[in-house]
């Protein structure tokens, strides 16, 4: 079952056991893109940038980059660069990408995108220590 594109950036952190994927979302403008190219120069991987396709199978939620754009992203300021990529990961985390201080202690929470349920954070995307924040919470999962 596809939910089909949406506008979303996925990147993957390799795990014990594999790569592991967090779904990056919210409006344009908002710092998913930048966010996904300091984590990539972290040793994250792009799997896709701005829209991403996204199924369920196994009662699991995956993500592959959408065909025209896959092994881009955009880096505002400088234009499209190419970059290598992963055709399919399974997403461990949503991140709500906020411009805003976000909860310090937020309860447990969850999405549901293609019927299957996934934990959700809200990250300010603006501070250096947003790349940081991601690892622990993906780490943690």
């Amino acid at each position: 079952m596809s939910d089909g594109p949406i506008h979303a950036t996925a990147v993957a952190l390799w795990s014990v056991g594999g790569w592991r994927g967090a779904l990056l979302r919210g409006p344009s403008g908002a710092g998913k893109s930048d966010l996904a190219l300091r984590l990539m120069f972290g040793g994250w991987r792009l799997v896709g940038d701005d829209y991403v396709h996204v199924f369920a199978s196994g009662g699991d939620l995956y993500a592959a980059p959408a065909d025209r754009i896959a092994g881009r992203i955009e880096a505002r300021g400088i234009g499209i660069l190419s970059a290598s990529h992963l055709p399919l990961v399974k997403v461990s985390l949503v991140v709500d990408c906020v411009r805003e201080p976000t909860e310090r202690l937020p309860e447990a929470a969850s999405v549901t995108l293609a019927a299957t349920s996934v934990p959700v954070m809200a990250l300010d995307v603006r501070p250096a220590s947003a790349t940081a924040l991601l690892a622990k919470a993906m780490r943690r999962l």
